[in-house]
């Protein structure tokens, strides 16, 4: 089959692997019709090389059709169409059960001590093969796939795999008091998914951030009143003029690791990169550095007794926080990795009607095939040709 693989560092190839096979009798295959580009996915591209070897398959936001099924999947059959959440949970452990399906007990990785396996993303995470491919092996295949009806297009329902239950998750730990008011802080999928999820749910003011003019655009188009962050010289500022002098109620951070405007942590990520792999893997685990320039802000912005909700990535183990500004203005802080199956049963209802509240129809803007990943991924990373949302076409 033909699959995306990395190859180093902005270094990434469409090329022949051999097809997965059933290896356990509760796995599946799924052929794949298709599979998002995730901000995510940039970090690999750019940041995590250390973590990954050359060959491996990138892509975590896949959708498709059974192919084969193991002798231990019930409830899933040839020719069911699926959409496969990035988390690897088995379902049954005790983190499963409680909502936790990121931290699956039967799939963390003990040895770097991290959570549950994800598909596509380094051996911190698993080391599983990723869904930027024409075929993928999908463990847990009783539990983990969402079956949703032949018919509509993909854009109704591939979202379900990353972009619409993290934005989901982002908006339950923003905390968002009825009526209440939320800053976003960057408008790439996650993004603009959060903001419209929020005015969904009935925040009456949500203020999206960016500085790409495409973004700004988009948001609008969904009621979002944005902030241009090239002409807003005191961020904070500019929310507590919106919100009676006081900041937002909640500020969701959906930018994560590689915030513009954090030159210095830039320089040290850029230099970690340098280093042989055996040297660098453990600076970047135990004194590697993000750039925060949107985490600070998101303190900056949010109102005394506010909430902070955090679903961009982080990997730093060194970075400076402002304790006494989070303390002296009694924030509430939550994030991490979304746990997709526990959002599904109150997302699912919204994209398969007509009348799709969430716009799931108008994120992508580019459906390609999977031979131009890597130009792809360069232009994504690179925020030109209006690159917002990107979904390949295996």
């Amino acid at each position: 089959m033909r699959a995306l693989t990395w190859h180093g560092r902005r270094d990434v190839r469409v090329e022949q692997v051999p097809d997965p096979t059933i290896q356990d009798p509760r796995d599946a295959i799924v052929r794949v019709t298709s599979t998002g580009l995730c901000g995510s996915d940039l970090h690999l591209y750019e940041l995590f090389g250390p973590f990954l070897d050359p060959g491996d398959i990138l892509g975590h936001e896949p959708m498709g059709v059974v192919e084969a099924v193991g002798s231990g999947v019930d409830g899933l059959a040839v020719g069911d169409r699926v959409v496969i959440p990035f988390n690897v949970s088995c379902g049954s452990c005790w983190m499963c059960s409680n909502g936790l399906q990121s931290q699956c007990e039967t799939t963390q990785n003990h040895d770097h001590g991290t959570g549950g396996s994800l598909f596509g993303y380094t051996k911190l995470y698993g080391q599983v093969a990723g869904g930027q491919a024409e075929l993928l092996r999908v463990p847990f295949a009783d539990y983990g796939p969402i079956k949703v009806p032949h018919g509509p297009p993909d854009d109704r329902f591939v979202f379900l795999s990353d972009v619409l239950p993290t934005a989901w998750q982002a908006v339950e730990y923003a905390q968002i008091p009825a009526g209440g008011t939320v800053a976003v802080l960057g408008l790439g999928p996650i993004g603009q998914m959060s903001a419209r999820i929020a005015r969904h749910r009935g925040a009456s003011l949500v203020i999206g951030i960016d500085l790409v003019p495409e973004r700004l655009a988009m948001a609008s188009r969904h009621g979002v009143t944005t902030i241009d962050l090239n002409e807003a010289d005191d961020l904070a500022a500019a929310t507590r003029d919106l919100t009676s002098g006081r900041g937002p109620d909640a500020v969701i951070d959906a930018v994560g690791m590689e915030a513009h405007g954090s030159p210095g942590a830039k320089v040290a990520q850029t230099l970690v990169g340098f280093l042989p792999d055996a040297v660098a893997r453990p600076a970047m685990k135990n004194a590697g550095l993000d750039r925060l320039a949107a985490l600070t802000s998101g303190i900056e912005m949010a109102r005394r007794g506010g909430t902070l909700s955090v679903s961009g990535v982080y990997g730093g183990m060194l970075d400076p926080l402002p304790m006494m500004q989070m303390f002296d203005k009694q924030l509430t802080i939550r994030m991490g990795q979304a746990n997709v199956r526990r959002w599904v049963d109150d997302i699912l209802p919204l994209v398969g009607g007509d009348d799709d509240p969430l716009g799931v129809l108008d994120l992508t803007t580019h459906r390609l095939p999977l031979d131009e990943a890597p130009r792809a991924y360069e232009i994504f990373q690179k925020k030109e040709d209006g690159a917002i949302k990107v979904v390949f076409e295996p």
